[in-house]
């Protein structure tokens, strides 16, 4: 069980929202909760309008990317655009191609390979793009670091604007014809946490004078499983996006949703995340990501079918290599960690395939509440993903072991480094030092942010019609839940498929059903026990399709 965090507002700032808005007190103290205070910035939160999308002229050296590929345009330059193998990067690289091939322009694109090659521009893309005489190369969600590539390609007199949206290093690229990244020093965006296809998104949207609403589809995929905050600019592009999604009209989506499931559902930045997201990434964990890529551009209706179709293997094979490193990993863990001594997990094991060690990396972290770090290891150098908890700077952590690194990148939360085999020990050793003077006892103990205590009674269809204002819900922007409590078991719970339990909740004079997803094991505890608390969001019951409100659990408290 995780301990309860029971956040707590100041009372003149709920006052203040209360005063200037038309919401009731739930909203505003859920709004409070995610930093969201100053009655303006409430009123565009909930309103998520487009007209509020920032120029992208902000940028500073926008108005010189915009040159150079109209330039590039008028002399019949060929133009490159390389980016990363994920969902971020394959959707910017897809907008790019899309936009500049409507300006008539020849357009290559490259995605490096994540096994042979790994993440960020590399000697492959440089040569090509020499030899394929482009006159203008473009990076999308990445090549803010790759200071020696840049400046091979402007020896080579090919101008390259890089757009990124990963954290500077010291030796940040200093010589891109123009840099596009809201996290430059000295940037001045007014928004900084844009993923790598919403900077793409900007330029194209510079480019074209227009919002360009028909390309929210992909910027919605990409900033949904890049798990950036869902705030500011990127909760309006999420939550137009996300019904663009739900209608798009691109061949390929369409089949990608119909072998999903997902075909006629409307759809949550959760079945993004967690059901299309995971197989647009697979290609490029277990093969290509030039075939999600291939998928994203297609316009025939048997071709989208059959890439659909081979994604949807693709993310199979990657759920059974998946589950075997979990458990090696696991085995490593009971080995080889003290907890006592070590606030950082870091294991490493031959034969790992590199495609899916963040994932495992995330559900360890989440097991454990602990930072965690993955390596497979080769003969020589060894490459590995890391996740972390919201306590503990992951890339900061990086920067200081960077003596043992060979190289790394990355955020906050997810990084991936290259170290050589005879560092591990020492790069273990380390991070675990940092981590020691940087995390407190509280940090590495598991809690559950629960944003007010309320009646049973408050459980009603007009609460969950304002909790819909809040969404999209994410990183940044928490799915609300609420603390009920002194409830007790009405009838027999039920016990459904995947470990569901169905159960109903009483506080004498009013009864809901509730539903815990994973929550099978409880069952016994819940039958014997007098008295519960909930940890729980109302929602309504969209089985019965009427007014009826179920409570989503995610925590059962047995008093």
């Amino acid at each position: 069980m995780r301990i309860l965090n029971v956040l707590k507002q100041d009372e003149k700032l709920l006052l203040s929202l209360l005063k200037e808005l038309p919401i009731n007190e739930i909203i505003a103290r859920l709004l409070i909760n995610r930093g969201v205070t100053a009655p303006a910035d409430a009123a565009v939160f909930l309103d998520a309008g487009l007209d509020k999308l920032c120029d992208p002229f902000l940028m500073p050296e926008m108005g010189k990317a915009v040159e150079l590929v109209r330039r590039a345009a008028s002399e019949r330059r060929k133009v490159m655009i390389f980016g990363d193998y994920d969902v971020d990067g394959v959707t910017a690289v897809s907008l790019l191609k899309e936009r500049l091939r409507a300006m008539g322009m020849e357009v290559y694109s490259s995605l490096p390979h994540r096994i042979k090659e790994g993440y960020g521009l590399n000697a492959n893309a440089v040569k090509e793009a020499v030899e394929k005489r482009a006159g203008l190369f473009i990076t999308a969600d990445c090549g803010i670091n790759s200071c020696g590539e840049v400046a091979e390609l402007r020896k080579n007199g090919i101008e390259v604007i890089v757009t990124d949206h990963h954290e500077p290093g010291e030796e940040q690229v200093s010589c891109a014809s123009a840099l596009l990244n809201p996290k430059v020093k000295g940037c001045g965006y007014p928004f900084r946490e844009l993923a790598g296809v919403g900077v793409a998104y900007k330029l194209c949207q510079a480019l074209a004078r227009d919002r360009l609403e028909k390309d929210l589809d992909l910027v919605c995929l990409g900033t949904i499983a890049d798990v950036v905050p869902l705030n500011g600019e990127n909760r309006i592009l999420v939550r137009h996006g996300l019904k663009r999604l739900s209608s798009t009209g691109r061949s390929g989506l369409k089949a990608l949703m119909r072998v999903s499931g997902l075909s006629g559902k409307q759809l949550t930045s959760h079945s993004v995340g967690f059901i299309l997201g995971p197989r647009i990434n697979a290609s490029g964990r277990m093969a290509s990501a030039d075939i999600s890529l291939d998928l994203l551009s297609c316009e025939d209706e048997i071709q989208a079918d059959s890439l659909a179709r081979e994604i949807e293997s693709f993310n199979r094979n990657r759920q059974r290599v998946e589950s075997c490193i979990m458990e090696e990993a696991q085995a490593l863990i009971d080995s080889e960690v003290n907890f006592k001594e070590q606030n950082v997990i870091v294991v490493a094991k031959e034969g790992w395939h590199h495609g899916v060690l963040g994932i495992v990396a995330a559900k360890l972290t989440d097991r454990f509440n602990r930072p965690t770090i993955l390596i497979s290891m080769g003969d020589k150098f060894c490459k590995g993903s890391g996740r972390s908890i919201r306590s503990f700077h992951l890339f900061n952590a990086l920067c200081e072991c960077g003596d043992f690194l060979d190289d790394f990148g990355g955020h906050s939360h997810a990084a991936g480094l290259v170290i050589s085999r005879d560092n591990i020990l020492d790069f273990r050793r380390k991070i675990n030092d940092f981590a020691r003077a940087s995390l407190s006892i509280e940090d590495l103990m598991p809690t559950i942010d629960v944003d007010m205590q309320l009646p049973l009674s408050a459980a009603t269809a007009e609460l969950c019609a304002g909790l819909r204002a809040m969404e999209p819900f994410g990183a940044g922007n928490p799915e609300p839940l609420f603390l009920i409590r002194g409830l007790s078991l009405k009838g027999s719970p039920r016990l459904l498929r995947k470990d569901t339990l169905k159960f109903w909740a009483t506080d004498g004079s009013l009864t809901l059903p509730a539903i815990g997803f994973g929550m099978g094991s409880l069952l016994a505890g819940l039958e014997s026990c007098d008295t519960f608390d909930l940890v729980c969001r109302p929602q309504i019951d969209e089985w019965y399709g009427d007014d009826s409100v179920i409570l989503h659990v995610k925590e059962i408290i047995f008093c």
